[in-house]
């Protein structure tokens, strides 16, 4: 199944529109981090070359996330980080015995069709009744990224000097579709990589121009 990310830039004119229809997503959003004691999502004035447009930035399959998922539990817990053909039951017993670290984490506690990750940098995802019955955690930028560059040596990507992310999907891409083809990569990481480059180049855009990530 295909999963799609978006960048939402947080500009005046989108956020502060009467038809803005992240107004209620951004609400909660500004309440977990309020309880949490951080500012709340920020709202850029406009700038020539932004506008309030969402844009898909990268594109995978639910599987493909949840190998690098699986690595970044591995390498953190120590584990040799080994490639799989396919999500086995060590994923799922991973996730049991590091129930606590995968809580930890903006990469692995994240809803897979839903939810985002706002530029405001905080240790651990966001949660509250109303965010875990909607959209799931909400995960920082900047916590997403420090966990790339965590991951990156495990599965052969330096990630100070990452290869050239691959091109966004031409459009929304149905649940129920299949990803689009990856391009060749001769890596047993093949799919890990091209996750965390899509991961990575949101991350990166995200802080760069002001945006927030939101999984479809």
């Amino acid at each position: 199944m295909a999963c799609d990310l978006w960048l939402v830039p947080l500009v005046d004119v989108l956020c502060h529109s009467p038809d803005n229809p992240f107004a209620e997503e951004i609400a909660a959003y500004d309440k977990a981090l309020g309880e949490a004691g951080l500012p709340s999502v920020p709202v850029f004035a406009y700038m020539p070359g932004l506008s309030g447009d969402v844009a898909p930035v990268a594109g995978f399959d639910y599987d493909a996330l949840h190998f690098l998922r699986r690595a970044y539990l591995l390498q953190i817990c120590g584990l040799p980080v080994t490639p799989v053909d396919e999500l086995g039951g060590d994923y799922e017993q991973l996730l049991e015995m590091f129930e606590s670290t995968a809580q930890q984490s903006h990469l692995v506690w994240h809803y897979d069709h839903a939810g985002a990750y706002v530029p405001v940098d905080f240790p651990a995802p966001l949660a509250n009744e109303e965010l875990l019955a909607g959209g799931g955690p909400l995960g920082s930028a900047q916590g997403l990224l420090r966990e790339l560059a965590f991951v990156a040596p495990a599965i052969g990507i330096d990630p100070m000097n990452p290869p050239a992310p691959p091109a966004p999907p031409g459009g929304p891409t149905a649940l129920e579709e299949p990803a689009g083809p990856i391009p060749y990569d001769a890596s047993p990481f093949a799919r890990e990589r091209h996750v965390w480059l899509g991961l990575h180049a949101a991350a990166t855009r995200s802080l760069g121009q002001g945006s927030m990530i939101i999984f479809s």
